[in-house]
């Protein structure tokens, strides 16, 4: 686990499970139009191909209503910054278990059962309700959010293996890129690195002279889904920069070896 904790910033639970419906409901019309063809095509996560990753969505977004038609554990185990930090070690599970799901019906028939569970039980849930969580015993208004940051990532995924062009709910881009943002924070704590993502985040960073006023000596800044790729392993800091998709000024500006950040 990351070795310092960060004060969590607030996300609005109205607007965070209206964003985490409205970015299912994208995946989900572009998935409804995909051929048998589309669906075999490669991802560039190791073996998956888009049926799988397709499943593998409807597998994250549906673990929100598997979880509450469990039991409530007794006691809190993990925060939501704790999160980025908690999935690698359950990697393999994850990929066993979408393999089985996207296996077990055609993409629109999982869409809508998922659709329909997630309507019918997240509303009358609180937002501090204990989940039963794969990575630990979780808030449900934490989980919802970090459901927000799986279905940002991985439309990001299928637009890059299918060309479809899925649009993002901003309300979901920006809790994605915050979250994301805030681990980083975490990972690396300090203050002597701005890491600036227009107009989501700006997250201090990076042990060091402490920067109090004037333009920080150190600075990184990038969009929204460079910054997701950076942190999810999906871009490296060197194609970053090279493509000029990333800026980095100063002597302790250089993320490499802080990313990825999410497994």
């Amino acid at each position: 686990m990351p070795p310092a904790k960060k004060r969590t910033r607030n996300y609005d639970p109205v607007k965070i499970r209206a964003a985490v419906l409205a970015q299912f409901e994208h995946v989900r019309q572009a998935v409804g139009t995909l051929t048998p063809e589309q669906l075999a095509l490669p991802t560039r996560l190791g073996d998956w191909t888009v049926r799988d990753l397709a499943g593998h969505i409807t597998m994250a977004v549906g673990a929100v209503a598997q979880c509450l038609e469990q039991p409530a554990p007794a006691k809190l185990e993990v925060e939501l910054l704790d999160w980025p930090f908690a999935t690698a070690g359950h990697a393999g599970d994850i990929s066993d278990d979408t393999k089985e799901i996207a296996a077990s019906a055609e993409p629109p028939e999982l869409y809508a059962r998922t659709a329909a569970r997630f309507a019918e039980l997240l509303p009358v849930a609180s937002d501090d309700r204990l989940l039963a969580t794969r990575v630990g015993a979780m808030r449900l208004g934490d989980y919802v959010v970090t459901r927000a940051v799986e279905l940002v990532v991985h439309t990001d995924d299928v637009n890059d293996a299918t060309g479809l062009g899925i649009p993002y709910d901003r309300r979901a881009l920006a809790a994605c890129t915050r979250l994301l943002a805030d681990a980083l924070a975490v990972k690396a704590p300090g203050a002597s690195t701005e890491v600036r993502v227009p107009p989501f985040a700006v997250v201090q960073c990076v042990e060091g002279p402490r920067h109090t006023r004037g333009t920080p000596p150190n600075v990184v800044e990038t969009d929204p889904l460079t910054w997701i790729r950076l942190a999810t392993g999906r871009t490296g800091w060197a194609e970053a920069l090279e493509t000029a998709k990333v800026s980095a000024s100063g002597e302790r500006a250089d993320l490499s070896g802080l990313l990825p950040i999410l497994g």
